[in-house]
């Protein structure tokens, strides 16, 4: 397929437009049907223990925040990835990947690219780069037995959308971040990093007010809720929490 050129309008629309339900909304709900034992069976109480934490307002703080900020990267790194396909479907005719570990899959000639989306640099443990690599593997078993490489040279990338590796030649695949990873799969834009921070700025406003005051209300409903179940004269009973946490299910 012929490239096209990128259209930064219509990129920036598409941004404006997915930002609300794709990212801040879904963090709402997900907020919104957060418990209290979600919280508390997730978190590590020894940690907190061997940290000193004394209030309960500290303890469900800190917990909440953890969950909270887990939660929005994995959402925020969803929409990021769609973002990345709509530009390469743009372009190149890029498009959502069926096959197992490659999230996008395009087609510049000779070459046939197979991409990875990963948030940042250091996204992944040596077990996990291990199985990405084991998935570009086996991505090109399947495409060799299926006849969809046929005349491309199959090029694996690790496709990060924030931060740097300059070494980002691995032998099996580039990894490719930040700039380099949007320069790839817009046809050599070499400012699309920066020209999308705008477009992803839109609603922030008016939905994080939102958001803080949901978060109130849970910081406030939670810490009460632990004050009753898991404090004893005013303090802290770690010994029941961590039963709670840890203890086998009878």
């Amino acid at each position: 397929m012929s490239r096209n050129p990128l259209d930064l309008v219509e990129a920036a629309r598409f941004i404006q437009e997915h930002i609300g339900p794709e990212f801040h909304d879904k963090k709402l709900t997900k907020l919104q049907a957060l418990k209290l034992e979600d919280i508390l069976r997730r978190k590590n109480p020894y940690l907190f223990k061997a940290k000193r934490t004394q209030t309960a307002n500290d303890f469900i703080k800190a917990i909440l925040d953890a969950t909270v900020s887990s939660g929005e990267e994995t959402v925020f790194g969803n929409f990021l990835e769609k973002v990345a396909i709509h530009i390469c479907q743009q372009v190149y005719g890029g498009r959502k990947s069926g096959i197992k570990g490659i999230d996008l899959e395009f087609e510049n000639a000779p070459d046939k690219y197979l991409i990875s989306i990963k948030s940042g640099p250091n996204w992944g443990n040596d077990n996990q780069i291990k199985g990405m690599v084991r998935n570009f593997r086996e991505a090109k078993k399947t495409l060799h037995t299926s006849g969809g490489g046929k005349n491309l040279n199959i090029k694996f990338i690790e496709g990060c959308c924030y931060g740097r590796d300059n070494s980002y030649e691995k032998g099996t695949h580039q990894k490719l971040c930040g700039q380099r990873f949007w320069e790839q799969i817009s046809g050599g834009s070499s400012t699309l990093y920066t020209d999308i921070i705008e477009p992803i700025g839109h609603l922030a406003k008016e939905k994080n007010e939102a958001l803080e005051e949901l978060y109130t209300a849970k910081l406030n409903d939670f810490t009460a809720q632990f004050v009753t179940r898991f404090c004893q004269n005013g303090l802290i009973d770690w010994m029941k929490l961590v039963e709670y946490n840890s203890g086998k299910v009878q």
